[in-house]
């Protein structure tokens, strides 16, 4: 949709420490196998930190960027992909009570990587159904064991642990949201299920979680090529639509905000496809991050501006997915 009104006006980041990929695999937490095609550095490690808690430190940030007081923030929205800190624990309520302790709405988004920009979606419309006022974004996550194993979960991707807020306002900002689309494919949802049984309770068959075993369960009874298809073709409508929408094509972005993928996903999946070079991307940095779920966007996006490499009048394109699948891609402009 082409989004009119709806700007960005605080950003915040919360990585606690980081772990060198040489290091981890000296200690023997990962082989050199599993990270020799990512070309990842090092990842962001939480050693005490839940995800709860450092979605409020990220939060905060982003408030006080932007100057919004309780009373502006109508709406809280937090993505997450995995464990909060807590059991059957409202953890968008948590984020509130830490933050602005108002009583708008707070949920919490599960749309696995797609989180965030699954939750820009649904506050654009919020907020251009109430304008006047903010929404605070969130995302969080703490990828350790025994539930998920940073280095074998997902071969490919190093997941790192960290939170990012993005706050956004009709009320003014310092970039301008111009473009977001987002689209789904449930028939790719068995890909990051697998066979395995449904459980009474968590990781009642397969623990740590295991991404590989699923998507080879998949690719034996649909084919490899039929998911690798679906995966192209769903990207790509996000993209087009909303490149459309904001009347650009992709070679016009001054920057692009891809998932904080290992270097061999990025270049079959986004860098070769749709002709990006490296230098445009945020490449550099999120390789010393890892994957950080729902909040690579946010993260990166919070880097271009703090660093000031995002400059008045360029345009930035988010790229989204996540299991389900869904796929997701936001046009900003800054100002």
């Amino acid at each position: 949709m082409r989004v009119k009104d709806v700007f960005v006006n605080g950003s915040g980041v919360r990585l606690p420490s980081t772990l060198n990929v040489a290091d981890a695999i000296a200690s023997g937490d990962c082989e050199p196998k599993l990270v020799a095609r990512t070309d990842v550095e090092s990842v962001s490690v939480s050693p005490h930190e839940s995800a709860a808690e450092m979605a409020v430190e990220a939060a905060r940030v982003a408030l006080a960027r932007a100057g919004s007081a309780p009373d502006d923030v109508d709406l809280i929205l937090h993505a997450t992909t995995y464990h909060q800190g807590q059991d059957l624990w409202p953890v968008g309520s948590y984020i509130q009570r830490e933050t602005v302790r108002n009583s708008c709405l707070a949920l919490e988004i599960r749309q696995m990587s797609n989180g965030g920009l699954a939750a820009m979606d649904l506050a654009v419309s919020y907020l251009i159904a109430r304008p006047g006022r903010d929404a605070l974004l969130t995302s969080s996550d703490r990828f350790c064991l025994p539930g998920i194993d940073r280095w074998r979960t997902d071969p490919g991707t190093p997941y790192g642990d960290g939170a990012s807020a993005l706050v956004l306002s009709t009320r003014g900002g310092y970039a301008k949201l111009l473009s977001l689309a987002i689209n789904a494919d449930s028939d790719l949802e068995p890909l990051h299920r697998g066979d395995v049984p449904f459980g009474l309770a968590p990781f009642s068959h397969r623990i740590p979680v295991d991404f590989e075993e699923a998507k080879h369960t998949f690719s034996r009874e649909f084919g490899l090529s039929y998911g690798i298809n679906k995966a192209n073709a769903g990207q790509a409508l996000a993209v087009e639509q909303a490149l459309s929408d904001a009347d650009m094509k992709i070679g016009d972005a001054d920057w692009i905000i891809l998932p904080h993928f290992g270097r061999r996903r990025l270049d079959v999946n986004y860098l070769r496809p749709y002709d990006i070079e490296p230098e445009r991307t945020t490449w550099a940095w999120s390789r010393t991050v890892g994957h950080l779920g729902a909040g690579d966007q946010f993260a990166s996006f919070d880097h271009l501006v703090q660093t000031g490499k995002a400059k008045s009048g360029q345009r930035i394109v988010m790229f989204g997915v996540g299991a389900g699948y869904s796929w997701g891609c936001a046009v900003i402009e800054m100002l």
